[in-house]
């Protein structure tokens, strides 16, 4: 029985992949495809209901992004977010412009009639902003629905045809109550009933991934993370000892996890495991690079090369298994979507390499890994593991890598680690690590002055990556660590906090 699917049509906006993850959430299927996805492939999906996405385009620029005026007489409730309630106005006869005083961030919206989107939130509520067009007139057929202080259309509807527009994201956690509006437009308008399940989708991979393999070869580019170890363990469980996992020491690793991954899935999992010590390789190509595109492009090659001389000692392989996620797709770039950088699993793979893709994990976000992983019966330590970038410590010393910075950064956050586990905040933290930038300082140790490097302490929160706030971690806490830091890691002699948020910055420093 063919399951309900909503068709998440993608304008390029940075809260975009929320969406679907809202919808997920909510019990029901959906797709993201680029928004000049062809008429007739929407028709095939036989969607039940549409969302047109935000985006950072007017309405009015040449060449901005636009949508077939059949989709939405297809019949099929289609609510537009942003960029999208923008579209839905200038392709159906209202009017958009640049508005007089932008709005970004918290506002107060103030709910005009009954609409069935906003029943469950009372009179007024807090919706968070990013525009700088708006709805000057309403498309004939529509009915103006909530308002703020800067746009007098901030939600509109026709209820006749189905359509239904706000220009605030309730996608994200800021708005409140924006969980609730997607629910009611699922359940309520879409008449969906919520038939979508993680179990279920473990069990359709696998199958998934029978029929792709046969009786061929599959090859693991393991790390250890969680992503790339619930995708071993998943393809695993399809095809048992067909699967080879590869295990990569390129040098960029934490401390201890070397021994941490070959004793999992050697020992606990049982899985045919080859460990590969190529940290001097790495270093080598590494030598002399300083731009983080570089690092990354550099890193991902690397990695494709050994796993091909491995593929050549196990004989025949066709396959490569790797645990991209969702967020490593929309950063490394989409047709709708800006290079924020590039994923080594991603942007990176060489342009002539000898295996197809397996990637069951490629539309999935964070949180619904680690809920697999623990159907998946593996280790706690690993699924709960803090997320660790593709090319690893390589883009935590800053610029140039050496051996003498990465040791001295290994140690670092070692302590940062440590002492964060110890304090029980370690699933409380999104990631909290040490950064080694490419300075030094002068400081006084024991009466004699010192020139060494900073390290930079990183603590997020966040519940998927793409968007972030800088933990406020206890003084105690921050002043332990300093501490410790500069006691015991020789070449360390002052220690920072990190306090932006994502966005401006990035999560990782490179």
């Amino acid at each position: 029985m063919q399951k309900e699917l909503v068709l998440i049509l993608d304008y390029g906006g940075q809260y975009n992949q929320l969406i679907a993850r809202r919808v997920r959430e909510l019990s029901v299927y959906c797709e993201m495809h680029p928004y000049h996805m062809d008429y007739e492939e929407i028709k095939a999906l036989n969607p039940r209901g549409i969302i047109l996405t935000g985006g950072p385009a007017s309405v009015h620029e040449k060449d901005a992004p636009g949508i077939d005026a059949r989709v939405l007489n297809l019949g099929i409730p289609v609510l537009g977010i942003c960029y999208g309630m923008q579209l839905l106005a200038h392709n159906l006869g209202g009017q958009v412009a640049a508005a007089d005083k932008r709005e970004y961030g918290a506002a107060r919206l103030e709910v005009l009639t009954a609409d069935p989107l906003f029943v469950g939130l009372g009179a007024a509520f807090q919706a968070w902003m990013s525009h700088g067009d708006l709805i000057k007139a309403i498309p004939p057929g529509f009915s103006v629905t909530a308002r703020t202080d800067n746009s007098p259309v901030a939600a509109m509807a026709d209820y006749g045809s189905r359509l239904y527009g706000v220009q605030f994201h309730p996608e994200v956690q800021h708005t409140t109550g924006g969980t609730k509006i997607l629910e009611n437009f699922l359940h309520q308008i879409c008449g969906l009933k919520g038939d979508w399940n993680l179990g279920d989708f473990i069990q359709e991979e696998i199958q998934a991934i029978r029929e792709q393999v046969g009786d061929k070869k599959v090859l693991c580019a393991l790390s250890g993370g969680v992503d790339s170890s619930v995708a071993a363990v998943m393809v695993h469980q399809a095809i048992g000892d067909q699967l080879v996992c590869v295990f990569v020491n390129n040098g960029l690793m934490r401390q201890g996890e070397i021994e941490q991954v070959v004793a999992t899935f050697k020992d606990h999992m049982h899985i045919h495991l080859v460990y590969v010590d190529a940290e001097q390789r790495f270093l080598n190509r590494l030598a002399g690079i300083t731009d983080p595109e570089e690092k990354r492009r550099i890193i991902g090659d690397e990695f494709i090369r050994v796993f091909e001389q491995e593929a050549q000692r196990l004989g025949k392989i066709d396959f490569l298994v790797q645990g991209t996620v969702y967020p490593d797709i929309i950063e490394s770039g989409t047709s709708t979507a800006q290079t924020i950088k590039t994923h080594h699993n991603v942007g990176g793979l060489p342009d002539d390499m000898d295996f197809t893709l397996i990637e069951p994990l490629r539309l999935l976000f964070k949180d619904e890994v680690r809920i697999i992983g623990e159907k998946l019966g593996i280790p706690e330590e690993i699924v709960w593991r803090q997320p660790f970038p593709g090319p690893g410590l390589g883009v935590r010393v800053l610029e140039e890598v050496t051996k003498e910075k990465l040791d001295i950064l290994r140690a670092a956050d070692a302590i940062v680690r440590e002492e964060i586990e110890g304090a029980g905040l370690n699933k409380e933290l999104w990631q909290a690590f040490a950064v080694l930038p490419p300075v030094r300082t002068v400081g006084v140790m024991g009466d004699s002055r010192t020139y060494a490097y900073p390290v930079i302490i990183r603590a997020v929160v966040s519940d998927d990556a793409m968007t972030a706030e800088w933990a406020r971690l206890p003084y105690e806490l921050l002043d332990t660590m300093s501490r410790r830091i500069v006691n015991e890691v020789q070449g360390i002699n002052r220690v920072a906090y990190d306090i932006t948020s994502k966005p401006p910055g990035t999560i990782e420093w490179e």
